[in-house]
This record gives structure tokens, sequence and C-alpha cells, in this order.
């Protein structure tokens, strides 16, 4: 690993780490768990409880990177939770079209402006669906230079 790469994996686990420090404070003492954290959305939370969860994650994983001093693995562990993550919000979209419980009433969406009514719930399940095959891309490209490499 070059410096910036072993530097920019250690901040990441410190910006992890705080997401998993404001997800605890906010889910636990000011039980806001399903409240929106948009400053760690890097980390695929959306919700404090998902910056819990999700903190303590990529501080395991990029400190793992960072141990075996492989940027590759780095990249290749977000974008096959990219690949996950990205399949999961995709059904919930999907789900969530065909409902007849209204978790998240179109209005509120920041999106709404454009999309007027509940196309918006296809419109995040498509989204989503590009993020997939993005990320299936990566995790098969990394995956290869992954290989390649010697350990």
């Amino acid at each position: 690993m070059e410096f910036w790469q072993k530097t920019f994996t250690l901040m990441f686990a410190l910006y992890s780490l705080s997401g998993l420090y404001y997800g605890l404070l906010q889910s636990k003492l000011k039980r806001n768990v399903f409240g929106l954290s948009q400053f760690y959305l890097p980390l695929g939370a959306f919700v404090w409880g998902d910056a819990a969860v999700f903190g303590a994650f990529w501080v395991l994983l990029s400190l793992t990177a960072y141990f075996y001093q492989s940027w590759t693995l780095f990249l290749l562990m977000h974008s096959l939770f990219w690949v996950v993550r990205s399949v999961g919000e995709t059904i919930y979209w999907f789900l969530q079209q065909f409902s007849t419980v209204i978790r998240h009433k179109p209005e509120t969406s920041r999106l709404h402006h454009i999309f007027h009514d509940d196309s918006i719930w296809f419109i995040y399940q498509i989204f989503w669906q590009c993020i997939t095959v993005i990320s299936i891309l990566f995790t098969i490209y990394f995956a290869c230079e992954f290989v390649t490499l010697p350990l």
C-alpha cells in the first residue's frame, strides 16, 4: 500500500468508529434508531441503527485491509458490501411498491419534486439495481486483481 492508501484506510476506520459511536449514542440514549444519518451514507448507513452496526463492521474491515497492507482487499470489501447492500435496498423498494402498508410516504422523498406519486418507489428500486450492477462489476474486477497479487 502506498502512503495515501494507508492514510485513507486509517481515516476511513476512524470515520467508521465515529459512525459506531454516534450510531450507538442516537440509538441507545436518544432512542432515535430510525432517524436519518446522512453523514454516514458512505458506510451504507441510512439511519442511526445502520451507523452503529456498519460503523463496527467498517472499523474491522478497514483495519484488516491495513493489517494485510492491501488496498485491493479494501476496495474488494467495499464493492462486495455494496453488492449485498444494494440488492437489499432493491428488494426493500420492490416490496414497498406493492405493499398495502406505506412505510415511506412518496411526498417525504427527496425526489418527490421530480416523481410526484408512488412512482418514486420504482425509481429507487431501479437506482439500487444500477448500484448492484456497478458493484458486481467492481467486485469481479477487484477479485481478479486480488487473486493475482502475491500475499
